[in-house]
């Protein structure tokens, strides 16, 4: 019996040292949604801010540095978790991937359905974490996405944080089709365009939008356009261009600092 009631005590405390962060987000996400890790020690009903964040389209390496940058995120900002989404039809290193086709990572998969994807899936967090702000967090490609959701699903993110953005799709096609000649640029595509869709953004957004001076594949132009039509919107936008930067900026301490501008002048819920 005492050796029973000793194991039973060693476990409890081994349980209770466990660290949550870097776990599968909670409670267990619905078959469909997609792949995640949760990152921060906030208890559920604590948490003021929920980070959402989308990796790029990532066409040569299974993407996992953001969940990297979502750790960061939960440190950086007070009563916060952070979760890195796995985009439809991606695959980490680690053998993990969401549902959904990826595409060819050609501007081709920034669709309706991938977009309600990831909005089904904040929608599930939000659930477990009621009292929080959320922000998405996108890179690249996932920067379009982010966009494309906060026009096309009006409220249902409190900001957005945009980092080397193709936010103007079709000049940013045509570019990449001289950075990296390829048939597969001229093939039509049914994504949404995000500079498009600025009218549809609730004017209590609030965004902030970051790009390398020396990023070569979402040069500063379609960033700048992206940012000119949030702010003609209505939009608080924090608009940065970082020098000496390329197109790897989603590390960058910039960002981190953004992100914590966005979340301290976000209003709390109730």
């Amino acid at each position: 019996m005492r050796s029973s009631l000793a194991l039973l005590l060693l476990g409890a405390s081994l349980a209770a040292c466990t660290p949550r962060t870097g776990t599968p987000a909670e409670p267990p996400a619905p078959a469909n949604s997609l792949y995640s890790q949760s990152f921060g020690n906030t208890p559920a009903k604590q948490v003021r801010t929920m980070i959402v964040v989308l990796h790029g389209d990532s066409p040569a390496a299974k993407p996992d540095y953001h969940y990297a940058f979502a750790r960061a995120a939960s440190e950086a900002v007070p009563d916060s978790i952070a979760v890195a989404l796995l985009r439809p039809g991606y695959e980490d290193p680690q053998g993990h991937r969401s549902p959904g086709e990826r595409g060819e990572t050609t501007g081709d998969n920034y669709t309706a359905d991938r977009i309600n994807a990831v909005a089904a899936t904040i929608r599930h967090l939000q659930r477990r974490y009621a009292l929080a702000r959320t922000v998405l967090v996108g890179h690249s490609g996932g920067a379009a996405i982010a966009a494309d959701l906060a026009a096309t699903h009006p409220g249902l993110v409190d900001g957005i944080v945009l980092v080397s953005c193709p936010c103007a799709l079709p000049e940013w096609r045509k570019h990449m089709k001289k950075v990296s000649p390829t048939p597969l640029w001229d093939a039509p595509v049914t994504s949404l365009d995000p500079v498009q869709l600025v009218g549809g953004m609730a004017p209590s957004l609030r965004a902030a939008v970051l790009v390398g001076a020396d990023d070569k594949t979402t040069p500063v132009r379609f960033s700048r356009t992206f940012a000119e039509a949030l702010s003609l919107r209505g939009i608080a936008t924090d608009y940065r261009i970082i020098p000496g930067k390329d197109h790897e900026l989603l590390g960058d301490p910039e960002v981190i600092s953004a992100l914590q501008r966005l979340a301290a002048a976000l209003p709390g819920k109730s």
